[in-house]
């Protein structure tokens, strides 16, 4: 993994503050992007959308640090945890971790934003940092993500008041709108889209013949509750086998004083193998 310089650091953060996004070209390896693509083509073909946010034509496999070491080695790179130390509070969390595969015929995703279930009124500093990874070339043809730069720092009216992801569905004069400002974002396999949580974007139509492979990694808050409830999702006897820094984004951590404790502990105690909850002890 690339280690990231504080000039790095900073550029990037610039771009975050001043258009709520940044590119980070080559953010995967060779290894990596062929390592991901082998799990993707070992996992797919059972994991379509259920609605039209979702996806009709799209695949979305939850959960990736679970599958394999490779995604808890992504959820942690040095670049991106630069940026999560500069812009979270310390023991920030992964919300979100997911396989994203844009299918041929998919329409455009509704415009949303990913912290927009955090009901605080914006503008507002972001609650949340995403990623969105390509394993495949992005364009504008198969569904390459689209964005609204500078939208990170809209108020609640203007997009379009009590906003929540779907609405705009219904609402043909505020998607139209957001259309004539959004930027395709096209990038080669192996690069790294990075946005404010805040940042109005969707992925795109799929007009060609091929798949739009990408995985997102999401990151929020101590404080925020996460998407994803990877306590009930990974078993305890697996994330004691991860680093402790996966372990931390998990939610094994405390946000201080005392936020996430078990039963007056340390998360991290309930790794054991032979923990019992103190409610339960006789």
């Amino acid at each position: 993994m690339a280690t990231p310089t504080s000039g790095d650091t900073q550029n990037l953060l610039d771009d975050l503050q001043q258009q709520g996004y940044a590119v980070l070209p080559e953010f995967l390896s060779s290894a990596q992007l062929q390592q991901v693509n082998q799990c993707y083509d070992e996992m797919l073909g059972s994991h379509s959308g259920r609605n039209n946010f979702e996806g009709m034509q799209t695949e979305r496999i939850y959960t990736l640090v679970a599958r394999h070491r490779i995604f808890q080695d992504i959820a942690e790179d040095p670049r991106i945890m630069a940026l999560c130390d500069a812009l979270l509070m310390p023991n920030y969390q992964l919300t979100a971790n997911q396989a994203i595969v844009i299918g041929p015929g998919e329409t455009p995703q509704p415009w949303h934003t990913d912290d927009s279930f955090y009901p605080i009124p914006r503008p507002r500093p972001m609650i949340s940092l995403s990623t969105i990874v390509a394993v495949e070339d992005f364009t504008a043809e198969n569904g390459g993500t689209q964005i609204i730069p500078g939208s990170h720092l809209w108020s609640d009216e203007e997009i379009a008041g009590d906003y929540h992801a779907g609405d705009n569905e219904r609402d043909p004069q505020f998607s139209a709108r957001l259309s004539g400002m959004s930027l395709s974002v096209a990038m080669p396999a192996g690069s790294c889209l990075v946005f404010a949580g805040t940042l109005l974007h969707r992925g795109g139509e799929n007009n060609s013949k091929a798949t739009r492979r990408a995985f997102s990694n999401q990151y929020c808050e101590p404080w925020a509750r996460p998407q994803e409830n990877f306590f009930l999702a990974i078993p305890p006897a697996e994330v004691a086998k991860m680093s402790a820094k996966i372990q931390s984004l998990l939610g094994y951590s405390i946000h201080p004083p005392f936020m996430g404790q078990v039963s007056a502990s340390h998360p991290l105690k309930a790794l054991a193998a032979d923990f019992v909850p103190p409610a339960y002890r006789r």
